[in-house]
């Protein structure tokens, strides 16, 4: 499987891209106004359109004193994004970013992938924050976990899954997939914005994040990610000490959907771990 990136790198962004099935806003904010941060964004297409590829990462640190682990991270997301299985392609980073970082550096990290012809988002997560949900046919927000899941496989598994990369060499990831209807928003997003401080010592949350997400009006908001970072600026006194990064993909289902891509895509959704389509 070929793909092909579109954008990356852990350098300031505000930038919107779009791929077959999904229009991304990618904002990062390197701590302090930096030149370069912890935080890694990556999108790619894959397999002539019918599969775009969305990594958001966070390395144990910020600013420039972690950009050099970052680029690392950032090589061998390059290095194994042809991977078809998405859980596999985790387990390959994580196994070389085991060997190739600083003692006791470590890095979370969201994979995404999304199938166009089945409208799914396949999601594996290296000890991510969780990412918020928008079901745009009830007008909800809600957090995207297991319950939510409509297919999910488990990886090999040695010992606990699911851990941030960079841990142990060995680990199992499980791969979640969800199927989105038009309009739905997924958004991702680093620790900077849950670990905002109120001067009181109190940190905003997940449950705090939720809630301001839900004062945001999806369809007439252009920008979602800035209207997430100015509600939990709001909230937090003074200035971010972390890199701050939103990766927001607002499905717009145009679908490719040649009749000839037809066992091409039965095939690939097989390879992805996907159920047969």
């Amino acid at each position: 499987m070929q793909c092909m990136e579109i954008l990356g790198g852990s350098e300031p962004s505000d930038r919107f891209v779009s791929v077959p099935g999904i229009d991304a806003e990618i904002v990062s904010r390197p701590h302090e106004g930096q030149a370069e941060g912890g935080d890694i964004h990556y999108v790619s297409s894959c397999a002539a359109g019918l599969i775009a590829r969305f990594v958001l990462a966070d390395v144990a640190g910020h600013g420039v004193s972690v950009a050099g682990e970052a680029a690392k991270l950032r090589r061998l997301v390059r290095k194994h994004m042809n991977a078809a299985d998405q859980s596999g392609f985790a387990r390959s980073v994580n196994r070389e970013f085991s060997e190739l970082a600083s003692q006791g550096r470590f890095a979370t990290a969201l994979l995404m992938t999304y199938f166009t012809p089945t409208d799914h988002l396949l999601v594996v997560s290296a000890g991510h924050p969780r990412p918020l949900w928008y079901r745009a046919a009830a007008r909800e927000w809600s957090i995207l976990d297991d319950a939510h899941e409509s297919v999910a496989r488990s990886a090999e598994e040695v010992g606990i899954a699911d851990l941030p990369l960079g841990v142990i060499g060995e680990t199992g990831y499980h791969q979640l997939a969800v199927p989105l209807a038009e309009g739905d928003v997924i958004v991702a997003y680093t620790d900077a914005l849950t670990e905002a401080g109120n001067g009181a010592g109190r940190q905003l949350g997940e449950a705090g994040l939720l809630a301001i997400a839900r004062e945001v009006d999806v369809a007439a908001t252009p920008s979602v990610a800035g209207a997430l970072l100015a509600g939990v600026a709001s909230y937090r006194r003074g200035e971010a000490d972390d890199d701050s990064t939103v990766l927001v993909l607002r499905h717009n289902a145009a679908n490719p959907g040649r009749p000839s891509l037809v066992e091409r895509a039965r095939s690939l959704a097989r390879m992805i771990g996907l159920v047969p389509v």
